[in-house]
């Protein structure tokens, strides 16, 4: 897996702190720094997610892809799965995740709940690199809503 990041500035100056990250499998993602009142020197303009944003919402996809492909591997009536997740960081450098709460909801047809809290193990256990990675420095916790198609 590769990925270039640049930085871009901010509207075409050099003052800001944007980046494009070019994907190894051809894509682009654009990130920001946050804009800090305390320290406008940050060059943050808030025109995208904040490179942490962009790491939860990456663990967020991980872990979605692997419910939904344990369950159609099951052969389970999936419809839908959606993730939202919401973080804690550290308050001192390094700012790491310290605690990280997911709340599935899954969407089909007759979905055992059994089911899919399997699917949601096995991607915390064992499949979704994102968050086991994340796992070493945040506790992950999850909650789970089924929903009838």
């Amino acid at each position: 897996m590769e990925c270039t990041v640049s930085w871009t500035g901010a509207a075409g100056t050099r003052s800001g702190m944007g980046f494009v990250a070019e994907t190894g499998s051809g894509h682009t993602l654009v990130m920001d720094g946050a804009i800090d009142a305390a320290r406008p020197d940050n060059g943050g303009q808030n025109l995208a997610p904040r490179p942490m944003e962009t790491v939860l919402a990456g663990t967020g996809g991980c872990t979605a892809y692997d419910v939904v492909l344990i369950l159609k591997r099951g052969r389970h009536d999936v419809r839908g799965c959606s993730v939202s997740l919401s973080a804690e960081r550290a308050e001192t450098d390094p700012k790491v995740f310290t605690r990280i709460h997911m709340h599935f909801t899954v969407t089909g047809r007759g979905l055992a709940r059994e089911a899919v809290e399997r699917a949601i193990a096995l991607s915390h256990e064992k499949y979704c690199s994102a968050s086991i990675m994340l796992g070493h420095t945040a506790q992950i916790t999850t909650g789970l809503e089924l929903v009838e198609a």
